[in-house]
């Protein structure tokens, strides 16, 4: 089955990001269902899953961008899920992100996320963007801030409960120390023989 037909497919070393499509579902469903989707509005029931997750395919039909899926080149499996997400009633456009519980602690979700971002700014022309997350979710928020994201006080929330994380701009992270230190990150994590210890997951 092909995916929209509008979705360009993103690549690292390690990752292919493509479309959401059908036999995707079932990781999608058993992450919702569980403990690691608590600061998503989860865990969800089979019915909530799959509204969801039609919600994640037609939200590329109505605002033109969306999530993608986060597969390994090597074997085709998928990880997560990593994009950018405004619904209704958001107040800005929003990066976001999700690792599949048992492929966490990998570094995926900053390589995926970094290769989003640099998509949206370089191709999609956006100048800013937020995450939106959950003041109890310390391992989003140090993957944020590993993303060079901070907190902004004055930004609105979704609903009062989140923090917002605001990412760099383009220019603040073109050519930078801090793009910089990204990439050697994300090396390391591409580094068969790097076993991390004591570092924030995803």
């Amino acid at each position: 089955m092909t995916g929209h037909r509008d979705i360009p497919v993103l690549e690292t070393k390690r990752l292919q990001l493509r479309s959401p499509r059908a036999e995707d579902y079932p990781d999608f469903k058993a992450t919702f269902a569980s403990y690691r989707s608590r600061f998503m509005g989860g865990p969800l029931n089979g019915y909530e899953a799959w509204m969801l997750y039609a919600a994640e395919i037609g939200h590329w039909e109505i605002r033109g961008f969306g999530m993608w899926m986060v597969h390994l080149k090597d074997t085709g499996e998928t990880v997560g899920m990593a994009g950018g997400w405004s619904p209704a009633k958001w107040p800005e456009r929003e990066i976001a992100w999700i690792i599949w519980p048992d492929r966490a602690g990998k570094g995926y979700a900053l390589e995926a996320t970094h290769r989003v971002r640099r998509h949206f700014y370089e191709d999609k022309g956006w100048e800013t963007a937020v995450s939106y997350l959950d003041p109890k979710n310390l391992d989003s928020i140090r993957l944020a801030e590993r993303l060079g994201a901070k907190k902004d006080h004055d930004a609105p929330t979704v609903d009062g409960s989140d923090v917002v994380y605001r990412h760099p701009s383009p220019d603040a992270l073109r050519g930078t120390q801090l793009s910089h230190g990204i990439d050697m990150e994300i090396a390391h994590y591409q580094d068969p023989l790097f076993k991390p210890k004591g570092w924030a997951i995803d």
